[in-house]
Order: structure tokens, then C-alpha cells, then sequence
């Protein structure tokens, strides 16, 4: 750039009025400007190389930006979140992690439209997630962004809460709320692209600065949108320093990094001849690679309370082991593979399931060469793809006996939890980002049953450690039913470290009642039901074990010692724990 100066209501606009000073040495351009008060709007007018005037930049680094369709920085203090004396149990690996995921723009809308602010969000939302028994929200990206319609990710102020719910400081006292509650917060966080907004980064100074000059690498196809270089020093410190920046001073508890495929591949949805390969002549984008690494590195160092999500779809390995033995950092992965079978799955009529079993067990082969988190997202509920409940097979009734099956089963299975909001009342339509959740469903029995069963799950997760203290070990599952693929059923057991405590966890994926059907048990005592989603109470049609007890005969089945003679409600799933 020939020139940089800092225009505003102040100087009327005027780029004659503030030039700033340029600092050769470190190639950083400065100015000090006196008196200006919170609240004040400013951009940088940008003269290029080649002398032309540039369009007015917003501020990349700005605390603060104006409302869309409005577009400038506001002079803003920086937020300072309370101090949190040390890192919560939730946080750790082996405790309990359900996770309510939210659009905060769709979630409730006042009426006469527009958005909560902080205060209602505090007020509504955070009761709401503790009554149902989650540990963490997670926030669809909150960092400021133009379009609505991107629902956060495609953001051009990486510094700046969006305006549309209030200030930054109110988002500080709603993460203070939260964890005043007991909730941590996860906030969805897009490092791997940015729109191509002609007062954003693109181009900066009339010329690529935070991303590519070609194409080839520079440009996300599926997006329209532009990939950050991540081999620039300043571009990696900027993102770096972007992800501690909500940690350190908004207290955030974790970052789900999205879209982490198409960061890691140079050939990410692209054709032959459009990509180029890496210096080894790979399609790995290497420095992209040490970004994440240095990124979970720098977190982990300076923030070892924080968490790390990888939203990662393909079979790159060890996303979240240490970059010390070759990982990428991050604590946790989604388990996308898991998702896609299970609802493939559901979607088959019960009459054919038997020839898809495979998609209920083939999970568990890979089940702990991750720390994986079950994921169902807002990615499974949009674009023409139907809500949850639209996609189980069946009549009305047996598609939410479906959908309590399988949230039983999700609960039940290796790793932690997470569901997109609408799903733990059963909402039919697909998920509209510009209009409320349906809440008026609450009024009806069946929505309502599935409400109360996501409170037991979670409830009953939080308090069985057999649940969740050995999520990503495989001495806490065994198989007692993997093959039964006629019947559709499959039974596990699921441990803690306490090895005389477990959970019984079957599943009967057919509409018929099965009587007299004998599983193997961990050993002599009672088992009791601690969830039947065919329970009356959830919906169901009630049928189960006398009292809800069983005790076990010391019959060998399935390779154990001691069997028990079980009850199989049609299209459900049995939580049962051993007592002795």
C-alpha cells in the first residue's frame, strides 16, 4: 500500500485527515488517535501500490462492528472475562459431555421478528439446557459475519461478537451466566475460509494478503469463499491469537474447529488440474497441518482448561492424539462415519434392516482410535434433508418409537453426545434458520415424551460413570449381541473403572415384541430398567419387564457365565443396570 489511514464519523471519512505512519522494519502501519470515545465507527482507507483508492476495509482485528447491513468497526473496550480458578471436571475426557448445539438466531425470536439480545438469551436458553441435563452449549459461529443465510461461517470479524444479539460485553456476562449454571460454552469456529465482502480481507491492500494469489489454492469451490494462507506468519498469528482471544477473554470452554477436511487436502472438492500439489507432491496441505498443530500446542499451553473439536469427515488419523506422536492436537473428533450409518440405518423399513446391520456395529471398529463425539448436527437437518424425526421409517407412531430407539442407543454408545436443537422434542420440519424452533409441539403427548427421554438420558448419563468414564477405551464396551442381524437387535455392555458396576444396553430395531430372549449378563444380581424408551411415559406402548427387574440365571449365553431372560419392547432400547 501507498497509503493507510483511519476514517470515521470523527474525521467525516476523510483519508487526508489520519495517515498513519508506516514502520519499516516490521512492515506495520500505526497510529495513535486521541479522544475517541466506545462507540465511534471506523474503517481503514487503503491507497494500493498502484495508487488507486480502495474500498473502505473494515477492521480485521476490530472488537466491534456495526449491525448488518452496516458495515464499519466501533471503537469498543475489550470484554475481560472473570477468572475461572482451574478447569472443570466436564471438561475432562472421562466425564460426562452432552452437548445442546444452537443457532442463537433461530432458536426463540421475539415476537414482531429480529433477535433475543444476551440478557433473554440468558434468561430462556440457559435454564432450558440445564433442565434438559446438558453439560455444554455449543454456539453456531457467534464471530460477526454479513449474510444471515451463513449462519455464521462465512465471518469477517473474527474479533467481534455479532451485533446482532448486543454488545460484546453482553456475550461476556452470557458465557458468565453460564457457567454460574453449570454450563460450559463451545463456540463453532472457522479458520479454514472468509467471503470474499469487499470490505473484508480479501485483497487487503489491493493485493492477496491473508489468502492465496491463485485460485487454485486460494479458493474454496463448493463456498465461493477465499482459503486463508496458512504459510504467511502473520496470517497463522492473527488466527493463532484469534483462537485464544474468545478463550482468554470471553472465557469460552472450547472451540469446535469447522470444516477441518477441507483444510487439511490441497484437492478438497476439486477436479484434476485444479489444485496443486504440496512440495512433496502430495495433496496434503502441510501448512495447514502445522497450523492446527501449533494452534491445539498454543491452547493447550497457555489455556489447558480449553477444549478442541475437529469437525473432520474423513479417515486422516489421529485428529486427536498430541502433535508429539504425529496427531493434529484436538481433543475431540466428531464421529461423522457413526452418524451417516445410524441414520442411513433408521431410514431403511424394519423389514429390511436385517441386511444393513452392519451399519449399527461397523462403528465400534473404529470406535476408540479417536475420542470421538456423536454427532447430530444441524448439518443432518437442512437443506432439503428433513428433520430427525422425518428421516425414521414408518408410521406416526414408529417413527418417534425410532427415534427414542435411537437416541437410547446414541446415549448408551461410546462417546460423547451432541444434538442440534428441535431434535429433543422431535420437530417435523426441517430446521429454518430465519423463524423460530416449532415449540408449540411441547403441547402434544409424543413430542413431549421424547423431551422427558432426553432429560432421563441425560440424567442417567451424568450420574452412571459405566457411561462415560471409559468412552474412548476399549475395556469399557463389550459385545454381547453383535450378530443377531435377523431379529435387528444388538446388546453391549458398558463399564467404568469401577469394574462391579455396568450397564446392560439393548436394542430392538423391529416392531415386534420379543419375548424369552436370553442375553448374556457380567454376572449374578438383579438388572434393573433404568430406561425403557418404550415406556408410557416417553410415548411408548408400555411393554417391558415385570417391575423392571430382571435377575440372572447362571445360564451360559454369548460367551458370559450368568444370562438374563429379557422382555424386548418393539422398537426400543433397554438401559439396564447391574445390582448385587
Amino acid at each position: 500500500a501507498q497509503r493507510v489511514s483511519v476514517v470515521g464519523d470523527f474525521n467525516l471519512w476523510d483519508g487526508r485527515r489520519h495517515p498513519m505512519r508506516l514502520r519499516r522494519e516490521c512492515g506495520i502501519w500505526e497510529l495513535c488517535v486521541p479522544g475517541l470515545e466506545a462507540g465511534a465507527r471506523y474503517k481503514y482507507e487503503i491507497r494500493s501500490k498502484e495508487g488507486h483508492i480502495l474500498p473502505l476495509k473494515a477492521d480485521p482485528y476490530g472488537f466491534a462492528a456495526e449491525l448488518r447491513p452496516a458495515t464499519a468497526s466501533i471503537v469498543c473496550e475489550l470484554p475481560n472475562a472473570a477468572p475461572r480458578a482451574k478447569a472443570t471436571s466436564v471438561s475432562k475426557l472421562n466425564a460426562p459431555v452432552s452437548i445442546y448445539e444452537v443457532h442463537l438466531g433461530s432458536w426463540k425470536r421475539p415476537e414482531g421478528g429480529g433477535f433475543l439480545d444476551w440478557q433473554r438469551i440468558s434468561e430462556t436458553l440457559i435454564p432450558y439446557a440445564v433442565d434438559l441435563g446438558f453439560t455444554h452449549l455449543e454456539l453456531l459461529p457467534i464471530s460477526e459475519h454479513p449474510f444471515d443465510g451463513s449462519w455464521g461461517y462465512q465471518p469477517l470479524g473474527l474479533y467481534a461478537p455479532t451485533a446482532r444479539f448486543g454488545s460484546p460485553q453482553g456475550f461476556c456476562d452470557f458465557v458468565a451466566a453460564c457457567h454460574s449454571a453449570g454450563l460450559e460454552v463451545i463456540i463453532d469456529w472457522v479458520p479454514a475460509h472468509f467471503p470474499t465482502d469487499e470490505q473484508g480481507l480479501a485483497r487487503f491492500d489491493g493485493r492477496p494478503i491473508y489468502e492465496h494469489a491463485d485460485p487454485r489454492e486460494g479458493m474454496h469451490q463448493d463456498w465461493g469463499t477465499l482459503i486463508y494462507n496458512f504459510g504467511r506468519r502473520e496470517v497463522f498469528n492473527y488466527l493463532v491469537g484469534n483462537a485464544l482471544f474468545w478463550i482468554e477473554h470471553y472465557g469460552i470452554d472450547g472451540l469446535r474447529v469447522d470444516a477441518v477436511a477441507s483444510m487439511l487436502y490441497r484437492d478438497y472438492s476439486r477436479a484434476a488440474g485444479e489444485w496443486i500439489p504440496n512440495m512433496y507432491g502430495g495433496r496434503e496441505n502441510l501448512e495447514a497441518v502445522h497450523f492446527l498443530r501449533r494452534m491445539n500446542e498454543t491452547i493447550g499451553q497457555e489455556c489447558p482448561g480449553a477444549m478442541t473439536y475437529a469437525e473432520e469427515s474423513t479417515a486422516w488419523p489421529s485428529v486427536s492424539r498430541p502433535p508429539s506422536i504425529g496427531g493434529l492436537g484436538f481433543h475431540y473428533k466428531w464421529n461423522m462415519g457413526w452418524m451417516h450409518d445410524v441414520l442411513s440405518y433408521m431410514s431403511h423399513d424394519p423389514i429390511h434392516r436385517r441386511f444393513h446391520h452392519n451399519q449399527l456395529t461397523f462403528g465400534l471398529l473404529y470406535a476408540f482410535t479417536e475420542n470421538f463425539v456423536l454427532p447430530l448436527s444441524h448439518d443432518e437437518v437442512v437443506h432439503g434433508k428433513g428433520s430427525l424425526i422425518s428421516k425414521m421409517a414408518g408410521d406416526y407412531w414408529q417413527k418417534f418409537a425410532n427415534l427414542r430407539a435411537l437416541y437410547g442407543f446414541m446415549w448408551a454408545h461410546p462417546g460423547k453426545k451432541l444434538l442440534f436443537m428441535g431434535g429433543e422434542f422431535a420437530q417435523w420440519n426441517e430446521w429454518n434458520d430465519g423463524a423460530s424452533l416449532d415449540w408449540n409441539l411441547l403441547d402434544f403427548p409424543q413430542h413431549e415424551g421424547v423431551h422427558r427421554l432426553i432429560k432421563d438420558l441425560n440424567l442417567l448419563y451424568r450420574s452412571t460413570p459405566a457411561l462415560h468414564e471409559l468412552d474412548f477405551a476399549p475395556s469399557g464396551f463389550e459385545w454381547i449381541s453383535a450378530n443377531d442381524s435377523d431379529n435387528s437387535v444388538v446388546a453391549f455392555i458398558r463399564r467404568g473403572t469401577d469394574r462391579s458396576h455396568a450397564m446392560l444396553c439393548v436394542s430392538n430395531f423391529t416392531p415386534v415384541v420379543r419375548q424369552d430372549y436370553r442375553l448374556g449378563a457380567p454376572g449374578p444380581g438383579v438388572y434393573r430398567e433404568r430406561i425403557n424408551t418404550d415406556s408410557e411415559y416417553y410415548g411408548g406402548s408400555n411393554v417391558g419387564n415385570p417391575f423392571g427387574l430382571v435377575e440372572a440365571e447362571q445360564i451360559p449365553s454369548h460367551g458370559q457365565g450368568w444370562s438374563v431372560t429379557l422382555t424386548l419392547p418393539p422398537l426400543s432400547t433397554l438401559l439396564l443396570a447391574w445390582e448385587h
